[in-house]
């Protein structure tokens, strides 16, 4: 039996809480969510018999709960520019008046291969306390008219991971969830300092900035991380479909470069990149009454609605 891992609160408690979600049953486990991603070789025999018990005497109906994110890491290290058609959809909108877009697409083309075989992933912080739950109201900070979705892939380190090889590294990662990594698009770059380039801690990382979950899912329960699809909709409208498969630097090799600098603790995030489609592309960033309806196979699926901060 398949099965994922949440974090909730019920009604009128103020205890948040970590359980097995199964057949649409919520069974409460007596433990916080890291300690079952740090334990997991014994956690997972208990909940499996558990689950094979078949008793329902002691757990809650999905629909009596509040989720929350199901996770809560130290550390979120966050890759950019990882989708192949995403950067060179990017490369065709900063072109040249004297160029065509297919040279673009064929030049950048070229330059992804290259930098897939040859070159490093790009990674940047995120910090923890931007993590919302998978359907909060997201407030739109009044000091930009210019948020972004990016609907990402996340990682979920199950064990200390430093300096680990692409070969060792999906033997540290616990399991999955997605993360829509909302970014203030005109404020990526400084223009006051164009020498230093990105501010990643402005553009993004504000309260709400991070809707995560709902489910983490073990990893045993995704046989290819490379074959997911990842599916963005605003106002029911499809804006990012696209493949892992997409992916320049895959998870196994993000997680190893990831780890080469810093140790990666249990629960840690590793997030592998927003795919094509994001506002920004379609020039149509998020306003006031926006409904994000975020999924990825096997991991369920996020609803945020956005309220503009002068109207919330």
């Amino acid at each position: 039996m398949s099965y994922s891992l949440i974090r909730f609160t019920q009604p009128g408690l103020d205890t948040e809480q970590a359980g097995v979600l199964a057949d649409g049953r919520v069974h409460p486990l007596p433990a916080q969510i890291n300690e079952l991603v740090e334990n997991w070789s014994i956690w997972e025999n208990k909940i499996e018999l558990l689950l094979a018990n078949g008793s329902t005497q002691d757990s809650i109906d999905e629909s009596d709960i509040r989720l929350l994110s199901p996770v809560q890491p130290q550390q979120i290290i966050q890759a950019g520019a990882n989708y192949r058609t995403h950067v060179i959809d990017l490369a065709v909108s900063h072109k040249n008046e004297d160029q065509s877009d297919e040279e673009v697409r064929e030049q950048t083309a070229r330059m992804m291969d290259k930098r897939s075989r040859e070159g490093l992933p790009y990674f940047f912080i995120g910090l923890p306390t931007a993590i919302a739950a998978p359907n909060d109201e997201l407030t739109l900070p009044s000091y930009s008219q210019s948020h972004d979705w990016e609907l990402e892939l996340a990682v979920v380190i199950g064990k200390r991971a430093h300096r680990v090889s692409v070969e060792e590294a999906l033997d540290h990662v616990f399991g999955y969830t997605m993360v829509n990594d909302i970014t203030t698009r005109d404020l990526v770059f400084r223009k006051d300092m164009p020498a230093i380039g990105s501010d990643w801690y402005r553009a993004k990382n504000a309260p709400g900035f991070f809707p995560a979950g709902p489910l983490l899912v073990p990893s045993k329960f995704i046989a290819d991380p490379q074959q997911l699809t990842v599916t963005l909709k605003l106002n029911g409208q499809v804006m990012q479909q696209e493949s892992t498969s997409d992916m320049i630097f895959n998870v196994a090799q993000l997680v190893s470069h990831a780890s080469w600098n810093m140790p990666l603790l249990p629960g840690d995030l590793v997030l592998t990149g927003s795919p094509a489609g994001n506002g920004a592309h379609w020039g149509r960033l998020l306003r006031d009454g926006d409904v994000m309806e975020g999924s990825i196979t096997a991991l369920g699926t996020q609803t945020v609605a956005c309220r503009d901060e002068v109207r919330a």
